[in-house]
C-alpha cells in the first residue's frame, strides 16, 4: 500500500483568509501564504441565503484529471445546490493540464499528478471547517460531491487515514456522480489513469492498486451518495459496480442508483444527458434529507444500504 500523507498546516507560514468583498465572497486561493505552489488551486462560494448554519458542499468538476469541466460540473451544480438551500464551494484543484497530456511532458518535468489534486481537497475541506463561521456553514454538515474523475477525488476521502492524520479533513459524506473508480480493473478510465499516475506511476502496479479505490474503502467511511448510467460511454458502468459491493461488502451506508439512460457528463443540466438521468438531483436532496436525520448508530447504518436500479 502506497501513503500519501499530508500533516496538517505542513510547512505552514500564513492561513489563507476568507475575506469578502462588498458583494460577497471571493475566490480564495487556498494555498497562499504556504510553501505550496499552487495559485491556480481555488476555492469560489456559492452560499445559500439562510438565518442558521447551513450544509455545504464542496464541488469537483470531472476532467479526466486534465481539465476542469467548470460550467456543467462545477458552476451550475452550484447553483442548483444554492437554490435549495446548500451552501456550495466550486474546487479548482490541480490537474496534469491538456498540453502535458499531447506532449507527454512529464516523462522530464513531474507537473501535476497524485497526490497534488488529493491535496488541494484535503486543504479546501480543512479550510471550511476553520472559517465555517465566516461562511455560515455547519462544520459537521460539510459533504464532497464529485463528477467523473473529479468523483474519484471525492471518493479518495472514504478512506482518509491513508492521507493524513487530520480528521478535520474527512468530509461528512460524499456524493459520486458517474464516478472513476479502479485504476486497476480492466474498465478503468485510462487517461484519468495516466493523468493521475503520471507517465511513469501508470505502469505502477502499487500505484494503480493504491487508487483503485475498490481495495480502500475504510470501516469508518462516511455515507456515500452513488449514480451513474449503464449506457454511459466515458467510464464503464462497472466502476460504479465495483464500488457498490466494496461499500456493501463493509456495511457502509450509502445509496446505489444506476439508470439505464443518460450517458456521461450530465452534472446538473436540465437538458444534459435523459429525463430519467436527471431524476438524481432530487434522489440526492431526498437522500441528504434522510442523513441529516439519522442517527449515527452503527446497526442503523448497515441496515440502510440500498441498490437502485432504474
Amino acid at each position: 500500500m502506497l501513503c500519501f500523507c499530508l500533516q496538517p498546516h505542513a510547512r505552514e507560514k500564513q492561513r489563507p483568509t476568507a475575506e469578502p468583498k462588498p458583494d460577497g465572497p471571493r475566490e480564495v486561493r487556498l494555498w497562499d501564504g504556504m510553501d505550496v505552489r499552487a495559485s491556480s488551486v481555488t476555492l469560489t462560494p456559492f452560499l445559500a441565503a439562510s438565518d442558521r448554519p447551513t450544509t455545504a458542499v464542496i464541488v469537483c468538476p470531472g476532467g479526466s484529471y486534465c481539465w476542469h469541466a467548470l460550467k456543467t460540473e462545477g458552476t451550475d451544480v452550484a447553483r442548483w445546490l444554492q437554490a435549495n438551500g446548500i451552501s456550495a464551494f466550486v474546487l479548482k484543484y490541480r490537474v496534469q493540464g491538456i498540453v502535458p497530456y499531447i506532449t507527454h511532458s512529464r516523462l522530464l518535468f513531474r507537473g501535476h499528478q497524485h497526490p497534488d489534486m488529493l491535496h488541494d481537497l484535503l486543504q479546501a475541506i480543512r479550510f471550511l471547517r476553520e472559517h465555517a463561521a465566516d461562511y455560515g456553514i455547519n462544520p459537521q454538515q460539510l459533504g464532497v460531491m464529485g463528477f467523473s474523475a473529479g468523483g474519484h477525488l471525492a471518493l479518495c476521502t472514504m478512506d482518509n487515514a491513508r492521507w493524513t492524520m487530520d480528521k478535520d479533513a474527512s468530509p461528512t459524506f460524499i456524493a459520486a456522480i458517474y464516478p472513476v473508480v479502479s485504476m486497476s480493473h480492466p474498465d478503468s478510465h485510462k487517461r484519468s489513469r495516466r493523468a493521475l499516475l503520471g507517465e511513469y506511476g501508470k505502469h505502477s502496479r502499487a500505484m494503480r492498486d493504491s487508487l483503485s479505490l475498490e481495495k480502500h474503502v475504510a470501516k469508518d467511511c462516511p455515507p456515500v451518495f452513488l449514480v451513474n448510467c449503464k449506457d454511459d460511454p466515458i467510464v464503464k458502468y462497472h466502476n460504479s459496480e465495483l464500488l457498490d459491493s466494496a461499500l456493501s461488502a463493509q456495511g457502509i451506508r450509502h445509496r446505489y442508483i444506476q439508470y439505464r439512460t443518460g450517458g456521461h457528463g450530465f452534472g446538473a443540466s436540465e437538458t444534459k444527458g435523459t429525463a430519467e438521468c436527471r431524476a438524481w438531483k432530487k434522489a440526492f436532496l431526498s437522500w441528504l434529507r434522510e442523513i441529516k436525520e439519522s442517527t449515527s448508530d452503527k446497526r442503523h447504518v448497515s441496515s440502510q444500504v440500498t441498490w437502485h436500479v432504474r
